[in-house]
């Protein structure tokens, strides 16, 4: 078993573009949920429309490529306002049915048959990323021995993490603000805060717009990593894969999402590394009667999982967090 080339898999995994989309909407999920209580359980459907959003102006109506930017940022706006509309003076688990809902129904709706000319169906749409990739200014991948990326995983890790970078300290200065207090006071006791003056509807519309850009974003840095968009790429798996890494790093943390996606990927890249190699060769570590090669990449969700919920017994509010931080008003 080569335990140096195990490492050096789960680096390149844990610093490389896959980290950046999780970290990305794990940071809107932590404006969501960490700081205004708001449980969203759509974090791909964000995603989802701002992948299309870029692609389809460009592929389908040929406009230019600042447009097809210009329109993924605005689709997870109107995404948000027509779901805060209905749910939002509701409780929490309202909000949390129609997210994942939405989520379901939107990948549904760009996977379908019927809408084929216009999203690509199942096969998804390609073309659009030429501008990103001529932007790369490296001439070849990076190869430090433990750590390795190919010449467009570093243009898009480099994007990607000084990205991740502005979006924590947009959060950070925000959540400062007179604006953030009043969003943790929402997350504390809304009626509270309604008895203050404040109008609460306004302002959690304001937090659900904000998270939802950010997850908006993931979406555009995926589509633009892969250049193409799948409908398979939005499923609820990821809204998960990036509650995991908030609850890893802490709610309401400015880095709690950052570093639990890396220690996410890390985890879940190195096992699937380790178990990889054990069930595989003429001779395998692990025989095949308790575990055949393709059985390996499904233990690690539950390695992973085992993690997860240790982690909530003993430390609930994750490396950074504060156990006050998850605590939710749900009326």
């Amino acid at each position: 078993m080569d335990l140096f080339e195990i490492l050096r898999a789960a680096l390149s995994q844990a610093l490389g573009p896959q980290a950046i989309v999780l970290a990305l909407a794990a940071i809107g999920l932590n404006v969501h949920f960490g700081y205004t209580g708001l449980l969203n359980f759509g974090q791909a459907g964000f995603m989802s429309v701002a992948a299309y959003g870029l692609a389809v102006p460009i592929v389908i109506m040929d406009l230019p490529f600042v447009a097809g930017l210009v329109m993924a940022l605005l689709m997870p706006v109107v995404l948000a306002v027509v779901l805060g509309f209905p749910t939002l003076r509701l409780r929490a688990d309202y909000l949390a049915i129609a997210t994942i809902a939405t989520a379901e129904i939107l990948r549904l709706v760009f996977g379908s048959v019927e809408m084929r000319d216009i999203f690509g169906g199942s096969n998804g749409l390609t073309g659009y990323a030429r501008p990103f990739q001529d932007l790369n200014p490296y001439g070849s991948g990076i190869d430090l021995g433990i750590f390795a990326l190919s010449r467009n995983d570093l243009w898009a890790a480099t994007v990607g993490w000084i990205l991740v970078a502005l979006c924590s300290l947009l959060v950070w200065a925000l959540m400062r603000s007179p604006w953030g207090r009043v969003l943790r006071s929402i997350r504390e006791d809304e009626q509270a805060v309604r008895s203050l003056g404040k109008n609460v509807f306004a302002y959690k519309m304001q937090a659900l717009v904000l998270g939802g850009v950010f997850g908006g974003l993931a979406g555009l840095f995926l589509a633009l990593r892969q250049a193409s968009v799948v409908p398979s790429d939005y499923g609820t798996n990821i809204t998960f894969f990036a509650y995991t890494a908030l609850l890893i790093g802490g709610a309401a943390r400015v880095l709690g999402p950052v570093v639990g996606a890396i220690i996410f990927w890390f985890l879940l890249s190195g096992l699937g590394a380790l178990f990889s190699q054990a069930t595989s060769g003429a001779n395998p570590l692990i025989p095949e009667v308790i575990m055949s090669n393709q059985q390996a990449s499904l233990v690690r969700f539950i390695l992973v999982g085992l993690a997860l919920m240790l982690l909530m017994i003993f430390r609930p509010q994750g490396i950074f967090g504060d156990r006050r931080e998850i605590a939710i008003d749900g009326r």
